[in-house]
């Protein structure tokens, strides 16, 4: 139960109280209402099941946190599930909130395709038939991607093959109303070429015919990573703290 004041109800009064901010429109989904709160700073929302995280907020910490560790006593939050905060110092969050485990990692977004990168042109949409390939290369390239093939956020998968290999991968996880790049993957023996970079770029373009923004995750001690999509014009910071309830 929600009882911070006011209560936001749906997701057109939830995206007017964060002033359409890039992370709110894309963790709202565009099929699906969310209830959430304003707490002074801080606005935040449960969303549907089914979405991933049971919810999310932004703005100022400290007031987040409380209404989370609020919502996790009354039994509203359960065992299991997740919540997205503003970045928060994890002795803080363990004082208020069961850690089972917490992640820190940057919403990054861009307003704008971009350079060209070489290799870009073979970045293709992959079909049905592409997903054994894409499951065996996730599997061997990155088997903790929050991505995964059979995820049902997914929209659509890219990919880059070498011959008749597949040796890049990417997910569209685009469900609110800003593009979603997630699940990066270049095969181990493949890393150095640039094919990471021709990735991104095929897919944020990509994206761009449909979204006025494009996003991404990244953990923060992926410094390689945030290095490159600051290159491609990632600019857009919103640092994150995911924290997964014991």
């Amino acid at each position: 139960m929600i009882t911070a004041d006011p209560a936001l109800t749906g997701r057109e009064a939830l995206l007017a109280a964060t002033g359409h901010h890039p992370y709110a429109r894309h963790a709202l989904w565009r099929d699906q209402e969310a209830r959430g709160w304003r707490r002074d700073d801080a606005v935040g929302w449960l969303l549907p099941p089914g979405q991933g995280p049971a919810g999310g907020a932004l703005g100022a910490a400290g007031p987040a946190l409380e209404v989370f560790a609020g919502l996790r006593a009354d039994g509203t939050l359960r065992a299991g599930q997740s919540v997205h905060l503003p970045r928060t110092a994890p002795a803080e969050v363990a004082a208020r909130l069961p850690v089972a485990r917490l992640d820190e990692w940057d919403f990054l977004w861009t307003t704008a395709p971009p350079p060209p990168q070489p290799a870009q042109d073979r970045v293709v949409r992959l079909t049905g038939a592409d997903h054994p390939a894409l499951a065996a290369l996730v599997e061997e390239a990155f088997p903790s991607s929050t991505s995964q093939p059979g995820d049902p956020r997914v929209v659509d998968w890219y990919g880059i093959r070498d011959g008749d290999r597949l040796v890049a991968c990417g997910a569209d996880r685009s469900r609110g109303d800003i593009g979603f790049v997630a699940g990066l993957t270049v095969a181990p023996g493949r890393r150095g070429r640039g094919l990471g970079a021709a990735l991104t770029a095929g897919m944020t373009a990509a994206l761009f015919a449909r979204y006025d923004h494009v996003a991404l995750g990244v953990y923060t001690a992926n410094v390689g990573a945030i290095r490159l999509y600051r290159r491609l014009g990632f600019t857009g910071t919103e640092p994150r703290t995911s924290v997964h309830l014991a």
